[in-house]
């Protein structure tokens, strides 16, 4: 019974770490097109522009820091990586929503919501 219980703890500990890669790179995906959209924008150039800008760089940031949290080894506890994996996937629902009004940002928008959605499926397994 030992041997069955620790293939499974074994194939369950493999899934977690596919899991949190998994969404590590969503993140660093995210946080790369983020950037290079808010790059895209000149600073100064209207409200609209500006809110866009500031999404990019804020959502770069926050996926940046959530790639560097899952990739620490039991620095943090469950419970703040939880924290940490729910503000990402806020702060990346929130700029799809502000890309989705940009022409050309599409697939920025989609970064932003595959981000969220690794996010949301890696805390499922934390559960």
């Amino acid at each position: 019974m030992t041997t069955t219980s620790t293939t499974t703890s074994q194939q369950e500990l493999i899934q977690f770490l596919e899991d949190r890669f998994a969404c590590a790179q969503a993140c660093t995906d995210c946080a790369r097109a983020c950037a290079l959209r808010a790059s895209l924008v000149d600073p100064g150039s209207g409200d609209e522009q500006e809110l866009l800008r500031r999404k990019g760089i804020m959502c770069a940031e926050v996926c940046d820091a959530t790639c560097r949290v899952l990739s620490e080894q039991n620095r943090q506890d469950e419970d703040g990586i939880r924290v940490q994996l729910e503000w990402c996937r806020t702060v990346c629902l929130e700029s799809a929503h502000v890309f989705d009004r940009q022409p050309g940002a599409e697939q920025t928008a989609e970064a932003c919501r595959a981000c969220a959605r690794a996010c949301g499926d890696f805390m499922a397994t934390l559960a």
